[in-house]
């Protein structure tokens, strides 16, 4: 057991410690009171520094967002309509075929220096049909600015394949397929036209046409 001499110290030690203890929560408290007050005096310094900086300074006046606005490109109405116009007058209905496929009523062509196999290909279906247009009810004129507008689409879009639709010309006065025989004409007319086959029975038939464009 402990005498009272030996308690007596231990109470002591023990009494110290928490002083000790006491003394530096005291001193960590003070130091992070004098960083916080340093910290506030630099902001302080630095905003009144800034402040001395900018004060002869003017503000800018931005000028009303309507003046960055830029003014559209005029749209050349004429000068589509006169190209579109040239398309369709470089199409004659009188076109006499230097080359051609004598095949019977079937429409049949291949441009002069072109493998016949191309042909082969297209009456089996080879290519994907990648767009068509159906020219019945339009009388000539109107079918010939639309193919040649069609071709002329295609040709900037990158499509090789197309469908004609062109009719039977069962409706026609003599019952003629007025529409079949002039598109012949146009398509030899136009310089993308590789070749045309009759299309397939589930393709319109002797109703239709599939052409092949350049690359």
């Amino acid at each position: 057991m402990l005498n009272d001499t030996s308690t007596n110290k231990l109470l002591s030690a023990k009494k110290r410690l928490k002083q000790a203890e006491a003394a530096k929560k005291l001193a960590e408290q003070n130091a992070a009171k004098k960083i916080s007050e340093l910290s506030n005096r630099e902001s302080t310094d630095e905003a009144s520094l800034f402040r001395a900086a900018v004060k002869d300074v003017k503000p800018f006046t931005a000028p009303p967002k309507d003046e960055y606005k830029l003014k559209p490109k005029p749209i050349p109405l004429q000068f589509i309509r006169d190209e579109q116009q040239a398309l369709v007058d470089s199409l004659s209905d009188h076109y006499i075929p230097a080359h051609e496929i004598e095949t019977g009523e079937e429409l049949l062509y291949l441009r002069d220096g072109h493998s016949p196999d191309i042909l082969s290909k297209l009456r089996r279906g080879h290519w994907v049909i990648q767009a068509k247009i159906d020219l019945h009810g339009l009388i000539s004129d109107e079918a010939r600015a639309y193919v040649s507008s069609f071709i002329s689409d295609c040709k900037k879009r990158g499509i090789r394949c197309v469908r004609i639709v062109h009719g039977k010309g069962l409706g026609s006065r003599n019952r003629e397929p007025v529409l079949k025989n002039k598109l012949r004409g146009w398509l030899m007319q136009k310089d993308e036209v590789i070749a045309y086959a009759e299309a397939k029975q589930q393709d319109g038939g002797s109703g239709a046409v599939i052409v092949l464009l350049k690359a």
